[in-house]
């Protein structure tokens, strides 16, 4: 009986012990989570801007320039015979 008293105190304390280590490693994964969250909201932002400004450069290039012609000219040219 005192044996059976001393196994489930055991088991009592294995369990006390895996339910901290298990708090510790939720709270530093949330601290994780955190940290990545921030992270990727810092580089949707950088891509917003690196799209306006993308945005604004094919804004200011001539329409010529954004599709020569000389490109389809060559690709019928190049028909076998």
């Amino acid at each position: 009986m005192i044996s059976e008293f001393q196994d489930l105190s055991l088991k009592i304390d294995q369990l006390a012990e895996l339910t901290a280590a298990l708090r510790r490693e939720n709270a530093a994964l949330r601290q994780t989570n955190v940290e990545l969250l921030a992270e990727n909201a810092n580089h949707r932002q950088r891509l917003a801007e690196a799209r306006q400004r993308i945005g604004a450069l094919l804004a200011q290039m001539p329409a010529a320039a954004a599709a020569p012609s000389h490109v389809n000219a060559d690709a019928s040219a190049e028909v076998a015979p």
